[in-house]
């Protein structure tokens, strides 16, 4: 999960695997820099994308409200992020 620049993700196994999901955000920043993008369509949900919600890292399914690593450093950059249930209420 990501809060305020703090960031731990651990897999199901105990394996954190946070560098790496930190390193895919900061991939995934540089790219939308690069095309100029403003708008940005992410996986809702996810440690990574979620951008309304997460899953809350204890493995039984439950969400909570929150940012993953890749949406919060997004908008920390000014790109707005929404995801693919608001891109298809919105744009579809």
């Amino acid at each position: 999960m990501y809060s305020n620049g703090k960031a731990k993700i651990v897999e199901k196994s105990g394996k954190d695997v946070t560098d790496l999901y930190i390193k895919g955000a900061y991939d995934t920043l540089e790219k939308a820099l690069e095309i100029n993008a403003t708008i940005v369509v992410l996986k809702e949900n996810s440690p990574s994308c979620g951008s309304l919600k997460i899953y809350n890292g204890k493995f039984i399914g439950e969400k909570i409200e929150g940012m993953g690593v890749t949406s919060a450093l997004l908008n920390r950059n000014g790109l707005r992020v929404i995801s693919e249930e608001q891109f298809a209420e919105t744009y579809i």
